[in-house]
């Protein structure tokens, strides 16, 4: 209450306009709880337990490897949790405390009996994939990993193209006519074409995706943040700081950028799911994330190639679906709360 009372009443009109978006308001919560779950993926979908206690002393397999020698094995080699002799050597003189889903994304089930892909069941909850791999582990990972790669782009994107779109604005001429023409230039190249045959040349990764992808997603706040620059550069307020003697920088920074900040919060949360987007699309035609990691396009695609298991297609269009429902309706919410012409009773 100290914090909400400390703010300038614009902040609490936002903040006001925001929760009057029920919609908006709960899936900004409901996401949230989803992106913090899969970051503890580890303690919720893993081939290794959780907590063991053994001979009196804690253990954490789930964060540290032990050797099999630590629980009286003859191998120091890290220890296999689901082979029987290490089951009954830990409970012989200890506990161990499994997480719910005892499979980890890139863990084949060897004692599944059945063909892969399996139908779901009580071992496994979604079924499994053309591997044998657990499709809920694979689902928890892939999410976690889609956000997170989402995140990262859209915030060194937003910061590039406010910083393009700030230099542009605030100094106009021959500067922002160059720029202009370059911007044209870039945006009208086939993104997607590119995208693939750099994906295809360069060993794919995490970050060397990320760079490939931002490549491009920077130029998505460059106009608006331009805009709002060449509208605020002529108000008296800025006049007023120029005939005092501030530096452009700090003007800038000062008393431009916080309008112009307003276009890029009401962007960042459709940025953020066209970075989802994109990525499951390059994992989808096979030019993503490296062979075996847990991706969503990897799960949408071997269910085209699966159409006998449903349950892989069905799984990665119902995760897709939600997450970039609640974004949108997150984005919504976000809009109505910097629209002035919002009120709320």
């Amino acid at each position: 209450m100290a914090l909400f009372s400390d703010m300038s009443p614009i902040t609490r009109r936002r903040l006001a306009r925001f929760k009057a978006n029920r919609r908006g308001f709960w899936s900004l919560w409901i996401f949230l709880v989803l992106f913090v779950l899969s970051l503890f993926a580890e303690f919720l979908a893993n081939d290794e337990p959780i907590f063991v206690w053994y001979d009196g002393k804690p253990h954490v397999p789930v964060l540290v490897s032990y050797p099999e020698t630590e629980f009286g094995g003859f191998f120091p080699t890290e220890a296999n949790y689901k082979d029987p002799a290490v089951q009954e050597l830990i409970e012989a003189d200890g506990w161990m405390i499994w997480p719910p889903i005892r499979y980890d994304y890139a863990t084949p089930d060897v004692m599944l009996g059945q063909a892969a892909p399996s139908a779901p069941d009580a071992r496994h909850w979604l079924g499994t994939d053309d591997q044998g791999r657990d499709v809920m582990a694979r689902m928890i990972y892939g999410f976690r990993i889609s956000v997170l790669f989402g995140l990262i782009l859209t915030i060194v994107s937003s910061v590039i193209g406010v910083l393009a779109g700030a230099v542009q604005g605030y100094f106009g001429g021959w500067l922002d006519l160059i720029a202009q023409r370059f911007l044209e230039v870039w945006s009208g190249l086939p993104q997607l074409f590119i995208l693939i045959i750099l994906s295809s040349i360069i060993a794919p990764s995490f970050w060397t995706l990320l760079v490939i992808l931002l490549l491009f997603s920077w130029t998505a706040l460059v106009g608006v943040v331009r805009a709002e620059f060449l509208r605020a550069r002529n108000f008296d307020y800025v006049r007023a700081a120029k005939a005092l003697g501030m530096g452009d920088g700090k003007i800038m920074v000062k008393h431009v950028l916080p309008n112009a900040m307003v276009a890029t919060l009401t962007f960042a949360p459709f940025i953020l799911s066209g970075a989802i987007v994109s990525l499951t699309a390059l994992d989808f035609l096979g030019l993503g994330l490296p062979p075996g990691s847990p991706s969503l396009g990897d799960l949408l695609r071997q269910g085209k190639e699966n159409l006998q298991a449903p349950w892989l297609g069905i799984t990665g269009f119902m995760v897709m679906a939600v997450m970039l429902s609640l974004l949108v309706f997150v984005g919504e919410a976000v809009r109505d709360a910097f629209d002035p012409r919002k009120r709320v009773a």
